[in-house]
């Protein structure tokens, strides 16, 4: 292991240990090649570029990450000059998005470190204030997140002891717990989440605050609100996920006539609620399932009760459809989506749908299989 120093008035002061290849262990033959192709660019020209945040956590716990970001120390618009294929994106925080066939790489700005003072808004921080690497790790949320990775080098940077809480799975918020998540209340999901899915544990003062700052919730959009529900339910582990939310006092803040729905109910239904997650979990994790018609259905079936007698199939639908959307408030999918959960409701119960939704439901052929059908007929003709 190597030590990094940085100036500190007269004096050399340690910011961060360096793992080589051999203590990390990262294979990096699981690193995205576009992603090193990336970091290679840069690096060519005159940046330094690095991994960081879940995809170095994951390859950390020998998973494959999702999504593998980057961060420089190279400015947006710069960034966008070396790739044809890259769009600058965001107001709040400037990034750049470098498109491949079927994925993008997101590269990022080191930021800088802010006061309080320095902003408009106690809590709010300005995200294009650019940095140096040692500034932005302390804008990281967790240690565990906070890892540098360069895999031309494969050298791993640590600037916070995270490798160390990774090895422990142990998780240790880098921003005071009276601020965190002030300045970004899905932070608390994402502790949920590195919890329930990959083992780390939440320390106490972690979770009383949580608890105590779970309102804040409130200030996200409905339409952040469901994307981060979606996150949930297509992870694999929504059943734990979910559980978790509800001791936390998180869940009544994304879907909170479920939330009460379940705690009214008894044992025997709650189990029902969740053996019906744990059901979509599995389909997830084995079949990759991601049609969100069947996530929602899932999340409403153990809670959602269809009438003894209906006139037909359509008022039937229409009701069923109401009811998905009360039940999910304040989340905003698009409709398309519940008349698809409902369909799979319907299906449960053994219940035809109505045959102008499932008319939807059928893709219309593209012009070019029309011709490519008929093409042979007109030819014969010509003959």
């Amino acid at each position: 292991m190597r030590v990094r120093y940085g100036a500190h008035g007269n004096k050399a002061k340690q910011v961060a240990k360096i793992y080589a290849a051999h203590e990390h262990k990262i294979d990096v033959n699981r690193v995205d090649k576009d992603a090193i192709k990336v970091i290679k660019r840069l690096n060519d020209k005159g940046y330094s570029a690095y991994l960081v945040g879940g995809a170095v956590r994951d390859l950390l716990i020998d998973r494959y990450p999702k999504d593998f970001d980057i961060v420089t120390d190279a400015k947006p618009n710069e960034i966008k000059k070396f790739f044809s294929n890259a769009r600058v994106i965001g107001r709040r925080f400037r990034l750049v998005h470098v498109h491949f066939p079927g994925k993008i790489i997101e590269v990022s700005t080191f930021r800088a470190s802010q006061n309080e003072e320095e902003t408009d808004q106690p809590g709010k921080y300005n995200n294009n204030v650019y940095g140096s690497m040692e500034e932005d790790v302390h804008r990281r949320d967790f240690s565990i997140n906070a890892l540098y990775y360069d895999p031309i080098q494969q050298e791993l940077f640590d600037f916070v002891e995270g490798y160390g809480d990774i090895k422990k799975r142990r998780m240790r918020s880098l921003i005071p717990l009276n601020k965190t998540f002030m300045e970004d209340p899905v932070r608390m999901i994402r502790a949920v989440k590195y919890s329930a899915q990959q083992g780390f544990t939440i320390p106490w003062r972690l979770r009383r605050s949580i608890k105590k700052h779970s309102v804040e919730l409130d200030r996200c959009p409905p339409s952040r609100l469901t994307e981060e529900m979606f996150k949930i339910i297509e992870s694999g582990y929504s059943a734990e996920i979910i559980g978790t939310m509800i001791q936390y006092n998180l869940l009544e803040r994304f879907l909170p006539i479920i939330d009460s729905l379940l705690k009214d109910k008894s044992s025997r239904e709650r189990d029902k609620f969740f053996k019906n997650i744990e059901k979509v979990d599995q389909r997830v994790r084995e079949k990759g399932e991601k049609r969100r018609g069947r996530l929602i259905a899932a999340l409403v079936e153990g809670v959602c009760i269809f009438p003894e007698e209906w006139e037909n199939t359509t008022f039937l639908f229409q009701d069923m459809f109401k009811e998905v959307k009360r039940l999910i408030e304040p989340l905003t999918p698009p409709n398309q989506e519940v008349e698809m959960a409902v369909v799979w409701l319907f299906r449960e119960q053994g219940i035809q749908a109505p045959p102008h939704i499932m008319k939807k439901r059928r893709p219309v052929p593209s012009a070019q299989k029309r011709r490519r059908k008929y093409h042979p007929h007109h030819r014969k003709n010509r003959e």
